[in-house]
């Protein structure tokens, strides 16, 4: 029978690109497979964590019986709703960011001739985004060996799961349903409407006025893009400068940056009340005990990610979740039943695409191998690093000072002005910096910040350092190309050096020097 779920599953607007994602990614005419006597796994989500899981289990060709479950589309939030979207209208934004700033470079292109298409820069976002789907289709995991189910599943005794009219019993499942944009009680918002990550990219006509709720990396990166791209912005922030969990020296460079860009900056700011108005929707606030007010077409809330826990039937299987925090999980990634797994947004704290793909590796170890006594892999040891994808961008990865201060670690830093590096004098971006954190008296790298146009690009170059265990002193040898940005890790590195030459060295190296 084909799908009874379809009919909830819908993506705005429903033009050539959305008909061809939806056809990849939940076809209209599925057929959900007879399920096998019982499965070797079962994954309930299709985003990320759930498609990595089951297409490794599937690929070790150990004759493993596979299925995954997913009720709206394959591919999750990071296809979606996410990274891919979202870093697609980005693009188009950077480059007003880079007309605007052309006059510095010498070249006049004049500001009230800049034409951004909006319609354009969305179908374009369609396009790219259904292009790629095909590797998160419901066909290719079909042909990979995988049983794939759509429709909600409901887990319905210790040994199975349900989907719609059929049972599917499983040795191990995987927990992958992921996160959601969080509701915020604000009075009045849900009778007047607003977007989330969710919905926004279903936009064909650009709102003139828009309000952003959140000073999180997401309500940077999305505040600035429609802003490049026309709209009039206004940024709330319950904090007292953006980006608050970052790097204070980084934030405030970007939090800079936006208002310079014409973005209003609303902080240490609490939302009252949200009405219709005649010219649209009103948001009444109070800031640093300022009442006032402001008028949008359209409000974006980017503030927190809810677990999808809700219809799983948890209880039943003994899964223990907390309705704010999901899923509960050991370093492992093993939940409160021993043989059901969760990886992803639904139970780590880290919610990017890159950490749940990490995750999923760990499961697919955890449930398929250790068994066999070929050991257990853990959360806790992973390096992860992330980037907010701003202009400029913000990549840290490891610890930051005040972390490593409360584990005990003594740390030193070196930080390297982005003025101090020829690629980014000639490229007028000297407002960055590399911050390396080393372990006191050791070359040990423990954390890094780099704030940069490209910096998501060269954070990867601390990250193998540290997972490696590569100190500065070796890295100070590695030849970087002249003149590139990412010189300033070398910089980093030779500065470290230098600290290692002590006042009697010094005078060796003086002696020496004058006896050739």
């Amino acid at each position: 029978m084909t799908n009874s779920e379809f009919e909830r599953v819908t993506v705005r607007p429903m033009d050539e690109y959305n008909q061809k994602l939806v056809s990849y990614v939940h076809p209209p005419n599925w057929v959900n497979p007879q399920p096998a006597d019982i499965y070797d796994l079962v994954v309930i989500g299709a985003g990320t964590a759930g498609l990595v899981v089951a297409a490794g289990a599937a690929g070790l060709d150990l004759g493993l019986k596979v299925a995954i479950i997913e009720k709206h589309l394959m591919g999750g939030d990071c296809l979606n709703v996410g990274c891919v979207p979202s870093k697609t209208i980005i693009r188009s934004a950077r480059v007003v960011g880079e007309i605007w700033d052309a006059q510095n470079l010498g070249v006049n292109i004049p500001q009230h001739n800049i034409d951004v298409d909006f319609p354009k820069v969305m179908a374009r976002m369609r396009q790219i985004r259904a292009g790629i789907s095909h590797n998160d289709s419901a066909e290719r995991f079909q042909n990979l060996g995988v049983d794939v189910f759509l429709g909600s599943a409901r887990f319905a005794s210790k040994n199975s799961v349900e989907v719609g009219d059929k049972t599917l019993r499983f040795k191990k499942a995987v927990v992958a349903t992921g996160a959601r944009a969080a509701q915020l009680s604000i009075p009045g918002i849900e009778k007047v409407g607003y977007l989330t990550n969710e919905t926004v990219f279903s936009l064909i006509q650009r709102p003139e006025r828009l309000a952003v709720i959140g000073g999180g990396p997401i309500g940077c990166e999305l505040a600035q893009a429609f802003r490049r791209l026309g709209s009039e912005v206004v940024l709330f922030h319950s904090g007292s400068h953006l980006l608050n969990k970052e790097d204070a020296e980084a934030a405030k460079i970007l939090q800079k940056v936006l208002i310079n860009e014409g973005i209003r900056v609303v902080l240490n700011s609490k939302l009252e009340e949200v009405v219709t108005v005649t010219e649209g929707k009103r948001l009444y606030f109070s800031s640093n005990s300022h009442r006032d007010s402001v008028t949008v077409n359209e409000i974006l809330v980017g503030a927190g990610r809810s677990p999808n826990v809700e219809g799983l039937n948890l209880e039943a299987v003994g899964v223990e979740y907390d309705k704010r925090q999901g899923v509960k999980v050991n370093d492992y990634l093993q939940t409160t039943n021993p043989k059901i797994y969760a990886a992803g947004d639904i139970c780590m704290n880290w919610k990017f695409t890159h950490a749940a793909d990490a995750a999923a590796r760990i499961v697919i170890k955890n449930t398929l191998f250790s068994p066999f006594g070929l050991g257990r892999s853990k959360l806790s040891t992973l390096v992860m690093p992330w980037v907010t994808y701003t202009d400029p961008e913000i990549a840290h990865v490891g610890l930051y000072e005040h972390e490593a201060q409360k584990l005990g670690i003594e740390v030193a830093t070196i930080s390297i002005p982005f003025s101090s590096v020829d690629r980014a004098i000639a490229d007028g971006e000297e407002s960055g910096f590399l911050k390396i954190h080393h372990k006191k008296g050791s070359d040990e790298i423990i954390g890094a910040t780099l704030v940069a146009s490209h910096a998501g690009e060269m954070i990867s170059v601390v990250t193998t350092a540290i997972v490696n265990k590569i100190g500065l002193s070796k890295l100070s040898s590695v030849i970087h190309p002249y003149p590139t940005q990412a010189e300033a890790i070398k910089k980093a590195a030779d500065a470290y050096r230098r600290t290692l030459l002590t006042a009697n060295t010094k005078k060796l190296l003086g002696f020496l020097t004058k006896l050739s």
